[in-house]
Parts: structure tokens; sequence; C-alpha cells
């Protein structure tokens, strides 16, 4: 049997703003009553990114900190919160890597291509990825194309990146045209992973419900949310998150697919691996 679904919501990024859409939530409470919203949608884990006083990307503890206090406040103590460790142009494997010790939040996102980017730097992230599994840290990793999932299945190998609560992200559509996914965009992912691990996708553009049904019906996991689309399957605007939540989760319930509960998501993720 498959595992529960476990949806995620990115309901931020690093990038888009109010002028994108006025329902992104930027500001500590904006984003505790999304979460709020999500998780009653359907929601199992927030993807969560944060901004700085100028409305810049920022991996600073203390931002995510008082995010982080106001997703439990308006959430609970169950939704599990995911950081991102997204470079953004701005912060070197050094830094992403002290953002997380400094933090040590239940789960967060790395890009393998950014904490790991050349054998120079494989000693410093196996390291600190030895202690993030010791921790007990979700550790989600970033494949944006099937290269990166075979040098990902070659860092598993020789052990630089641990296997215990490791899962995969797959990124459709950031390099097509328009960034604009597609649900085939899945399948070279898919002819390279070879794994057992729980592996999740996220898609770009108003094809999103589209991805992540497919993945669904594949044993895979879903990201939806304002990060990487706006708009919802018959291309109107979405008038927040939860309605990207709760399109997946209703479309994948009359499928007879089971959507996780935070509970659920953890039990997955807790693989040995």
């Amino acid at each position: 049997m498959m595992d529960p679904l476990i949806i995620t919501v990115a309901p931020n990024g690093a990038r888009r703003g109010k002028a994108d859409h006025p329902a992104i939530p930027l500001t500590p409470a904006e984003i505790g009553a999304e979460a709020a919203r999500c998780q009653e949608a359907g929601a199992a884990m927030i993807h969560l990114h944060v901004r700085d006083a100028d409305g810049r990307h920022s991996l600073d503890p203390d931002l995510y900190r008082a995010a982080i206090a106001a997703v439990r406040k308006e959430a609970g103590s169950d939704l599990i919160v995911q950081v991102t460790t997204e470079a953004v142009g701005l912060y070197t494997p050094d830094q992403q890597i002290a953002a997380m010790q400094a933090l040590q939040p239940e789960a967060f996102s790395v890009a393998v291509r950014e904490l790991i980017p050349d054998m120079a730097s494989e000693a410093a992230a196996a390291q600190f990825l030895k202690e993030q599994a010791e921790r007990g840290v979700f550790v989600q990793h970033i494949l944006y194309d099937e290269n990166d999932v075979r040098r990902f299945t070659d860092l598993l190998d020789r052990e630089v990146i641990p296997r215990t609560r490791a899962s995969g992200l797959f990124v459709l559509g950031r390099y097509t045209q328009g960034q604009q996914s597609s649900p085939n965009d899945l399948l070279p992912f898919l002819n390279a992973w070879a794994l057992d691990l729980p592996w999740a996708l996220c898609a770009f553009g108003r094809r999103e419900a589209a991805c992540a049904i497919t993945a669904a019906c594949l044993g895979g996991h879903v990201r939806v949310g304002f990060e990487n689309n706006l708009h919802l399957p018959d291309g109107s605007v979405a008038p927040d998150n939860a309605a990207l939540v709760r399109g997946v989760a209703d479309v994948a319930k009359s499928l007879g697919l089971t959507v996780a509960t935070s509970e659920d998501a953890r039990h997955v993720f807790a693989h040995k691996g």
C-alpha cells in the first residue's frame, strides 16, 4: 500500500510580494494565520521562508523563530514546520549550515547543488548532515533535474548524505520556458530515481495541481502554494494558499487516496533509510 499523501504548503517563497498577490503571507502573523487555514485544508507541513525588514529573503534564525512561534500560536504544535536553506544568491554553504545549527528546526530543505556544489564541499556537508540525522531532523534534498538525482544517489552511496530521515523533492519546470511545468516533466526524475526513500514534487505554473495529482497517483508526495503558483486549475487566481491545498486534497480523496495528517507525515519521514 502507498503511504498517505503528504501535502506541504509553500505559502510565500523568497521572491514574490504583495504586488504579485495581496494574500501572500510575509509577516509572522500572516504566516501563522495562513498556516492554520492550510492545515485545515489538508496540509501536513508548511515550507517556511522569512523576510527581513526590507522584504528580502533571509535565513536569520531569530526571524525564523518569530515565524515558527506564530505558526504554533495559530496552528498548534502538530503541523510540521520545514524551513528553507535556499541561498537565493545571498548565502554560502557555510552560512546555510550555521543558520540551521543555530535554529535547530524539526525539518529543513536544502538543494544538493547549493550545499554540496563540488567535491571540496563534501566533507563539511557530510559532517553537518550526520549531525542533523543524529538529532532526528527531517532533511528534504531538493533536486532540479535527473542529473541531480544521480548525484544525490552517488552521495548517498558514499555516505556523504545519510539516508536516515532523508527525502527528495523534484522541482518541475524550474528551467522550462516561462517556468510552466507539465506532468510529463516528472518522468526523467522517476527514470533516474531508484531509491527506497520518500519523494515529493513541486511544480511551477498553472498545471501545479495536475503535476501534484500525477505524483500522488505514483506514490509521491506534493508541495503546492504561492511560492511557485498563484492559479487554480481553471486558470483563475487562487484567493489564498488554502484553496490550492484544498483543491489537491479533494481530488486525491476522490481518487481513493488518503491525505496524511502531520502525525502520518512524521511516520513516513522517520524511515530508517
